[in-house]
């Protein structure tokens, strides 16, 4: 197994993650403006995003999300050994950058969320959060154009932040990360189950709208 690329996994997983919860701490000290509040987190999280697949797509591909990996290897572009061990990494990596941000600004190191987020709307906005993040990716890719993911995924994501209800969380390690944190970004644990289920099918449905739209250039070989 490739260690840069697991760590550049790790490390891409982290840094998002800290900047998801961190900003969202910053910004409910500065002003209680809910709108500012979000705008501020969004804007935070596409540019970190947008600068980690950038920088470190040619060392691991830059999946940074277990949906990501699930429908990677359901096209046979990953292993099951990658698709296991990727998956571990973002896992770890979510909840190391969950404990930093709170360091960052001197809290508990780990504060479980105590934010439910239940309901059916909810449960929908992630389905179609994954959906469309998935869609994105693998339709450029189909279309020869992965290489622009970094300003694309942003895009989807900055955008699904403000016209979903559970403002795209998208990402099962991520999420993860969130319930470690009774913050702005938090999710309490019991509402995980709920979202990762939404996300796994999010990712199943972007998966078919990409094959069905466009048709792969070529086949990628397994990692």
């Amino acid at each position: 197994m490739k260690i840069r690329a697991h760590f550049a996994e790790y490390l891409g997983t982290a840094l998002i993650t800290a900047t998801v919860i961190g900003s969202g701490i910053m910004v409910q000290a500065l002003t209680r403006d809910v709108l500012l509040q979000l705008f501020v987190n969004t804007f935070a999280t596409v540019l970190i995003l947008g600068l980690a697949i950038w920088l470190l797509a040619p060392i691991s591909g830059a999946y940074f999300n277990p949906a990501v990996l699930l429908v990677a290897f359901i096209r046979r572009e990953l292993s099951a050994l990658h698709l296991l061990t990727f998956t571990l990494v973002q896992v770890a990596g979510a909840a190391s950058g969950a404990i930093l941000s709170h360091a960052l600004f001197n809290r508990t190191l780990i504060d479980p969320s105590t934010t439910s987020r239940d309901g059916s709307w909810l449960f929908l906005s992630e389905v179609v959060a994954t959906a469309g993040l998935i869609a994105t990716i693998f339709i450029a890719s189909n279309q020869g154009r992965g290489h622009n993911a970094f300003w694309l995924v942003p895009l989807w994501i900055g955008g699904a932040y403000v016209f979903t209800s559970s403002t795209s969380f998208a990402n099962p390690a991520i999420t993860l990360g969130r319930s470690l944190t009774d913050s702005f970004a938090g999710i309490a644990i019991a509402s995980v189950p709920v979202f990762i289920a939404a996300q796994l099918l999010g990712a199943i449905v972007g998966h078919f709208i990409a094959e069905i739209l466009v048709k792969r250039e070529s086949e990628t070989p397994e990692a």
